[in-house]
């Protein structure tokens, strides 16, 4: 089951999840993740760390799933 992650507002970027949810320690380590293709949203896979998630999206990096909340 996909750990959730609570946001404050409507949405976040992807990169900002990936740092709240502890998945990343700054922004170039997600710009790495998203190049190298292991990050996916919604099963697909995201290559943009500014993308737009909104509640209920999923994010998976290397197999660990975060649903946005």
């Amino acid at each position: 089951m996909p750990t959730s992650v609570e946001i404050t507002g409507d949405t976040i970027k992807l990169g900002q999840l990936l740092k709240l949810a502890d998945v990343v320690d700054q922004g170039a380590d997600a710009k790495a993740l998203l190049a190298e293709g292991r990050v996916t949203v919604n099963g697909e896979v995201e290559v943009r760390r500014g993308r737009q998630l909104s509640r209920g999206d999923v994010v998976a990096v290397d197999g660990t799933a975060l649903t946005v909340g």
